[in-house]
This record gives C-alpha cells, structure tokens and sequence, in this order.
C-alpha cells in the first residue's frame, strides 16, 4: 500500500509540475520596439523568429536580427541555419559570441518544452521502479532486482537532464541584447547621468536590476551600468507581453 501510494503521488507531482514547468521555460509573446517600416510579425515559433531575423538582418538592423535569432535559438536549439545566420550577423556587426562548454552545449541541445516533459516522465518512471521494488519480493521473474534498478536509474537520469536544463537555461532568461548602437551605460539611472561606458550594437548583456526606465546590465568583461529600458531586447520577453 505504501509504495502504491507513492507512485500516485509521484504520477500527481508529474501531472501538476509537467505543464506549468514547459510553459515556464518557454519564451511568451513578445512586443518588438516600434520601429519605422518594421517587418510584420509572424507567428512566434522558430520558423517566423528565424525568418524575421533574415527580414531585420538584410535591413541594417543587427540588434533587432540577434535578438529574434536568439529567441529562435530558444525553441530550436540545434538548428544549424539558426546558429550560423547568428554567428555571422555578431561577427559583422564585430560582437563576439559567447563561449559555451562542451557538455552546455549538449544539454541546451534539447528544447526546454521538450526537456521539461522528459523530467516528468523521469518521475513517472521513478514512481513505477517504487511499484516495481515492492513487487519484486512477490514476482519471482522481478526477483533479480534488475529491472526496478534499471527504471529506477532512468527515471533519475531524465530528471537530472531535464534538472541541468533548467540550470543552464536560468540566465538566459536575464539576457537582453542591445538594440542601438552606442547606447550608453549610465553611472546612475536618470537620463542626464554621467556615461560610464557605451555599448555596442547586437552585444548581449545581463540585466540585473531596474528602475523606472533604466535597466543595471553588467556586460561580459564584468562593466556595468544603467541602460536605457527602451535600447535593450530581453530575449526572453517578460510574461504578459503581446
């Protein structure tokens, strides 16, 4: 009775984690800045944020390109047209990408919905290894012990990926990419502060904090500064937006 009861409990956690979990990882509708004779916007998906990308990237516009490339990078991770269209429009506009780890770059290879649901399988599968334990004192083809310990291990590895997914997707969600070239980095967050620094065109920062219109980014090379709300495109946009 007792391992029945955990294995309801852990199919319940799954169904109640599963789909506010990959919602949550997965960008929401953006608002783009309002710029004269922008493109149309598509539907958000891979597809139309690549293709809108293309559109800013042949108008002169690096900011606007990189950013929906990222965000189409988001949904379709190993999308080698989106990669490579990236990585020229930054090496044009002199940006340089941001280095990855080898094992970032397998696990970011997956999708967030799609590693969000293969956490909850992970605990799906923990749950039957728990059913599976107990009757294996019963069964006597389970009573090797293998197969539980094999589910068992599964489960726990599809946790820990989708677990490492959501680690390294964190501070994505704090990214933006600079949309103006020179925007300047302010000492303090008023329009008529000293500037400390300017930032360039297409270059991707940290947003840390915010006030009224500014937003704190720290740069790459560890710089920060107060930014105008309007010079910056998160490349996760704030839930709510449309």
């Amino acid at each position: 009775m007792r391992a029945r009861g955990i294995s309801m409990l852990f199919a319940a956690l799954a169904l109640w984690v599963g789909p506010a979990f990959a919602q949550s990882l997965q960008p929401s509708q953006p608002s783009q800045p309002s710029q004269p004779s922008q493109p149309s916007q598509p539907s958000y998906s891979a597809d139309g944020l690549y293709n809108l990308a293309n559109s800013y990237a042949r108008a002169g516009k690096p900011g606007l390109a990189v950013l929906n490339y990222e965000r189409a990078a988001l949904l379709a991770p190993g999308d080698p047209d989106i990669n490579a269209n990236l990585a020229y429009v930054r090496a044009s506009a002199h940006v340089p990408m941001q280095p990855r780890s080898r094992l970032a770059g397998l696990v970011q290879a997956i999708s967030p919905t799609l590693a969000a649901w293969l956490g909850v399988l992970g605990l799906a599968v923990v749950g039957m290894a728990l059913v599976s334990a107990r009757a294996a004192s019963r069964l006597r083809w389970l009573r090797g012990g293998w197969i539980p310990g094999c589910a068992m291990l599964l489960g726990v590895a599809l946790i820990a990926l989708s677990a490492s997914n959501a680690m390294l997707l964190w501070p994505r969600m704090h990214e933006a990419v600079v949309l103006i070239d020179q925007a300047p980095a302010r000492v303090a967050p008023v329009p008529m502060g000293d500037t400390a620094f300017v930032l360039r065109e297409a270059e991707s920062v940290t947003m840390t904090a915010q006030h009224e219109d500014f937003i704190l980014i720290r740069t790459g090379a560890g710089l920060t500064g107060w930014v105008a709300r309007a010079s910056l495109g998160a490349v996760v946009p704030p839930a709510g937006n449309d």
